[in-house]
């Protein structure tokens, strides 16, 4: 019997990544004939996913380490980007899908304007942000317990809609549709496992460099390895935290912790 690619063990304990995953597979409409880049694959858990929906995907990310550990789930149309430009034609896509990377980028409104350049007219962009805003206190919980934006790999706590949308209309975008999702309890749940990793787990790990996306949960097959124990007790507890974050749903008045967006391009 094979056993399951580790990144999909990962997801399947994964409260955040889940609840993100079926609001894409809800709302998300592919055709067959669509070309689409996958901006940002991180391990490639998502974008596994997300293939399966149809159309020719090209998945990257600026981390060659994310690459290789990527190409174990994914196979093929893998590439490696910079962050201030992207290799490819103008209008060459259709659609783009970029998942939690805008945040961790020092320059976004470029990479907004290189998305608008290679989408077709009328092309459409996906984003998911973290959410920002007055009343968010997990954020300064987060901040609180030590728990800085270099180790999730951002440059910015994440965007309002109203900076978003600003930042969208400034590179030729219209929102058509936007979603909140990662309501209090699974925002908290997830911040307490963060806290537990990176204080506790990750230092153990050696590394060649940092990763964009920071080291919040394991990245390669390696660091997964060597959490074997630790994992093993979280997926004993897994059920536990599951029904915690159900919580949400008392909480059906308040906007999540986590924004998405489609847009399309108008120029």
């Amino acid at each position: 019997m094979t056993q399951e690619p580790w990144q999909l063990q990962v997801f399947k304990k994964s409260i955040k990544k889940k609840e993100k995953l079926h609001i894409l597979q809800k709302n998300l409409k592919i055709d067959p004939s669509l070309i689409i880049l996958d901006l940002g694959c991180a391990q490639g858990t998502l974008s596994f996913f997300l293939r399966q929906k149809g159309g020719f995907w090209i998945s990257t990310d600026q981390d060659f380490e994310n690459l290789e550990t990527t190409k174990s789930l994914l196979k093929e149309n893998l590439v490696q980007i910079g962050e201030s430009s992207l290799p490819f034609k103008s209008q060459s896509f259709d659609l783009v899908v970029s998942l939690d990377y805008l945040e961790h980028l020092e320059n976004d409104d470029q990479c907004l304007e290189e998305i608008n350049r290679i989408l077709k007219k009328e092309g459409r962009l996906v984003l998911a942000t973290p959410r920002t805003g007055k009343f968010l206190i997990l954020h300064k919980l987060r901040s609180a317990l030590g728990l800085k934006l270099e180790f999730y790999g951002h440059k910015r706590e994440g965007y309002s809609l109203k900076e978003l949308e600003e930042k969208l209309i400034k590179t030729n975008f219209q929102i058509q549709e936007h979603k909140n999702f990662s309501r209090f309890f699974s925002e908290f749940l997830e911040l307490l496992l963060n806290f537990f990793y990176i204080k506790f787990l990750s230092y153990r790990i050696k590394r060649k460099g940092k990763l964009r996306d920071g080291h919040i949960r394991p990245s390669t097959s390696n660091e997964f390895k060597s959490q074997k124990k630790p994992l093993k007790i979280y997926s004993f507890v897994y059920p536990i935290v599951w029904l915690g974050s159900r919580l949400d749903k008392i909480l059906f008045f308040q906007k999540g912790y986590c924004l998405m967006v489609w847009a399309k391009k108008i120029l």
